[in-house]
């Protein structure tokens, strides 16, 4: 299982929030980078990056942050959600030099497109599900709708899309362990990779989803706060 350290950002400072919310923000560094290459130094071979600022305006901002994670890693692959909405945002995060974006908002409101665009950036978008109670929530994750996680990840989920990222925001920054049998349900339910994101806290949350059919997982407030050590997390997976 592909293990992914969460890289957020807000105003081009390495940040966490709890269950999405932009008031409740902790600063972990004003140096994205450096933090990114701690985590490389520590055994990532993936890395998960916000654009929170894009998430709430619908268009990327924070390129110069990322643009310099991309440099600091080298070969590191970096996946990138937050804010893309049109072809051109796709474009425009593609170029910073990401290996994939994920797209969540416009995917609800149009999954022709979301398909239009799978098929022009083949093995390079990935959906990103972010469920409130089920609920698909959308906008940064401001506003919940009444479509279930499981129906939008029936409807988009095929190739050429290279995963579903599905997030529990009730469980997001709460260090409250993953919602592990909505995770299962949701890679049970389509053909492909599902990662998970939200609450993922302990070695035993990581080992869980693992033994579920999880293809990856997104660490974020834990590792930053040292409940857990990227090391042990890597060598527990690869272990097994």
């Amino acid at each position: 299982m592909q293990i992914y350290p969460a890289i957020d950002l807000r105003d081009g400072k390495c940040v966490r929030l709890k269950q999405g919310d932009y008031a409740q923000e902790t600063i972990f560094g004003a140096d994205p980078a450096a933090m990114a290459e701690r985590w490389i130094a520590d055994g990532a071979t993936y890395l998960h990056l916000v654009d929170l600022d894009g998430a709430k305006e619908g268009r990327p901002i924070n390129g110069r942050s990322i643009r310099a994670i991309v440099k600091a890693v080298g070969n590191v692959p970096c996946q990138l959600g937050g804010g893309l909405r049109t072809e051109e945002h796709i474009k425009e995060a593609l170029g910073w030099g990401v290996t994939r974006v994920i797209v969540g908002t416009k995917a609800l409101q149009s999954p022709a497109w979301l398909a239009q665009m799978a098929q022009r950036f083949p093995g390079r978008i990935a959906l990103g599900i972010d469920a409130k109670a089920g609920k698909v929530a959308t906008q940064g994750w401001l506003d919940v709708s009444e479509i279930t996680a499981l129906d939008l990840a029936r409807q988009c989920a095929r190739p050429p899309l290279s995963a579903i990222i599905y997030t529990d925001i009730s469980r997001d920054g709460m260090m409250q362990g993953a919602n592990v049998a909505a995770m299962a349900e949701m890679a049970a339910a389509v053909p492909l990779p599902v990662i998970a994101s939200g609450g993922v806290t302990t070695l035993d949350d990581v080992k869980r989803l693992h033994e579920n059919g999880l293809a990856g997982c997104i660490i974020g407030r834990a590792l930053y706060e040292g409940q857990l050590n990227l090391r042990e997390v890597v060598a527990a997976v690869s272990s097994k």
